[in-house]
């Protein structure tokens, strides 16, 4: 973490999340992986047993290993575990990387078990995936925030055209998370009617049904709190049909996740 980021520089745990999923009636939540270990698999399974709010678990694994299917053995058995994601962004091999036969071989084994891989890349390295996608389309994949847009510069237009060819792709889903860090200017202020620009987009290229509401918590405290961030969402969707909401907030994850059903609300 850099030296601006000393709002979330500190430990938290699920009694954290849990206080700020009661406060906006979210039932459950899928726990992603921030480092690049496997024990961070281990790590957030333990706690999704612990803490069955935490419906589903997208784990780190060397996507890459000869031996992955080996390595998948371990997890098994634990049907928390949805499936896996790789940090892309910013990272100069990517190119390289998604374009391997290694890499491409491993999503596939990963894809084969029902597993879903998500994508977190930064919105420049988004044309590289249309083949990348494209290739591997034996299950869900995931674009994570987005694929991240520099909402701040007002890019619009390219990433509108970046991310066409991926939501022409019907196993191809969007995570609605991610926005307020992509959007603030160097006072920390964010212009909600722009973030609405690109949600509206989002909902006309992926459709309702493979849109899901996501905080990105705690990473969206660098700019806005949990509640902040969730009524951005809340506020461009109140002028959407309640199916559709319905599936922003929820049904989509239950769906694409494979997540038990829940008596309200949505995940995030």
């Amino acid at each position: 973490m850099s030296a601006d980021m000393g709002a979330i520089k500190r430990d938290r745990l699920p009694a954290d999340a849990l206080s700020l999923f009661q406060q906006k009636r979210i039932d459950a939540c899928i726990a992603v992986q921030a480092r690049t270990e496997e024990r961070e698999t281990d790590f957030l399974l333990r706690l999704g047993k612990d803490n069955p709010f935490i419906a589903g678990v997208i784990g780190w694994v060397d996507i890459a290993a000869a031996r992955l299917p080996e390595r998948l053995e371990r997890w098994s058995d634990d049907a928390r575990l949805k499936g896996f994601r790789h940090v892309l962004q910013n990272d100069p091999d990517t190119p390289r990387l998604v374009q391997s036969d290694e890499f491409r071989r491993g999503v596939r084994v990963v894809q084969e078990r029902s597993l879903i891989y998500e994508i977190l890349i930064s919105g420049d390295q988004l044309p590289l995936m249309a083949d990348f996608c494209r290739a591997l389309d034996a299950h869900w994949l995931v674009l994570d925030h987005l694929g991240k847009p520099d909402i701040r510069s007002r890019g619009f237009a390219n990433w509108r055209r970046d991310v066409e060819p991926l939501a022409r792709l019907p196993h191809v889903a969007c995570k609605l998370s991610g926005i307020v860090t992509e959007s603030n200017d160097a006072k920390g202020a964010y212009d909600e009617l722009h973030i609405q620009q690109y949600l509206d987009a989002s909902l006309e290229l992926f459709g309702a049904r493979r849109l899901m509401f996501g905080s990105d918590w705690p990473v969206c405290s660098l700019v806005a709190s949990y509640g902040a961030t969730t009524e951005i969402v809340e506020r461009w969707a109140a002028k959407l049909p309640v199916e559709e909401r319905d599936w922003i907030f929820g049904n989509a994850a239950q769906h694409i996740y494979g997540l038990p059903l829940l008596t309200s609300g949505g995940t995030s």
